[in-house]
């Protein structure tokens, strides 16, 4: 129960690096710190690991977010949000059990590297989503975190479509993200992923970087203009989906 652990100073050393970066990251833009952190950790950690491992650290560092900025996060789209993302995530569990998702992966990378490829070009006009767009974006989003455990970016693409402050679509990001870890920890402890106290202690000794990226990330975030924060959101959402392209070719 103990092989999360085996491996020296230096394993540790860069793990911990890789996942301070992960989560300066995540406390610019809510998100992406799979994108970052498992490439590197599945080196040294077993794969089957890494899921809970990173649920676990990103349902803390969103919660500690929350407490700080909770009241700066737009509860009208939190509540258009958040019950089309519990419904999302139940489709995506029955896609998971009856059918072979893959090509859906495939769909999603596509789409998501077409639209950032688009927003970064400068074509985009200067529109907002409507409403009703919370209806697709969120359900999307719940059922890839189902399927993937990947749906931060397609939230970040409704809210940066319907929220014109930075920091509002930051936190209103980082809660939507915090609620759906909180369901997979909730999970994977049920499962009794948890009870290997080796993971637990991985993920105290990480807690130190976890914390410094979120508060560097929050720091950046504050110095940025809205439209540097929008790059920077749309570059991260590329990266998502040119992984979920090569995920699926792998």
């Amino acid at each position: 129960m103990n092989e999360v652990l085996v491996f020296g100073l230096s394993g540790y050393a860069v793990i911990f690096i890789t996942l301070l970066c992960a989560y300066i990251i995540f406390g610019i833009a809510g998100f992406g710190t799979a994108l970052v952190a498992s490439p590197v950790l599945a080196l040294y950690v077993p794969i089957a690991k890494i899921v809970p491992l990173l649920a676990l650290m990103d349902m803390c560092a969103a919660f500690v977010n929350v407490s700080r900025d909770g009241r700066k996060a737009d509860w009208r789209e939190l509540r258009r949000l958040v019950p089309l993302m519990v419904m999302g995530s139940l489709i995506g569990a029955a896609i998971l059990l009856k059918a072979r998702p893959d090509i859906l992966l495939l769909a999603l990378g596509v789409f998501v590297v077409g639209y950032s490829l688009y927003s970064l070009s400068g074509l985009k006009p200067q529109r907002r989503f409507a409403p009703a767009a919370s209806v697709p974006f969120g359900s999307i989003g719940g059922i890839f975190s189902a399927l993937f455990g990947s749906g931060g970016f397609i939230y970040a693409i409704y809210l940066s479509g319907r929220i014109d402050n930075k920091e509002s679509m930051r936190i209103t990001q980082t809660t939507l993200i915090g609620l759906s870890t909180l369901t997979r920890v909730v999970l994977f402890a049920l499962a009794g992923v948890y009870l290997d106290t080796s993971l637990l202690w991985l993920a105290l000794l990480l807690a130190p970087g976890m914390l410094l990226g979120i508060a560097l990330g929050r720091r950046i975030t504050l110095k940025m203009s809205r439209e540097q924060f929008l790059k920077l959101i749309n570059v991260v959402v590329l990266a998502s989906g040119v992984m979920l392209i090569v995920r699926y070719f792998s």
